[in-house]
């Protein structure tokens, strides 16, 4: 397998109701990484992007969050529409979504 030029992390923590932190998985992260998945498998860009479903890389109460190395880039509040724009503009595009982008004073 060829080192890919970008990974990115898609949360997909769960927590139960009522957890103090909430939790990516109460806030639709399952249709995230699904169209992430989908995304990747159609583009068929396996060698320039990995894609890994993750445990909680917070800040919960944005979530779903998203991260993105090498640039380290953190997406919050993303939802199953915005996985076109990260593909194209960020993952293959090599140009951040900087709607989507978590707060600096955040990440």
């Amino acid at each position: 397998m060829a080192r890919p030029a970008r990974h990115v992390f898609v949360c997909s923590q769960n927590r139960p109701a009522g957890h103090p932190r909430g939790s990516c998985g109460q806030k639709g992260c399952s249709e995230v990484v699904d169209e992430f998945m989908q995304q990747w498998q159609k583009r068929q860009c396996f060698a320039q992007v990995l894609v890994t479903p993750s445990g909680c890389i917070g800040p919960c109460s944005m979530g779903p969050n998203i991260l993105v190395y090498p640039e380290g880039v953190m997406y919050s509040n993303v939802t199953k529409a915005d996985v076109s724009e990260i593909f194209d503009g960020h993952l293959l595009g090599g140009v951040p979504v900087e709607r989507l982008k978590t707060p600096a004073d955040i990440w």
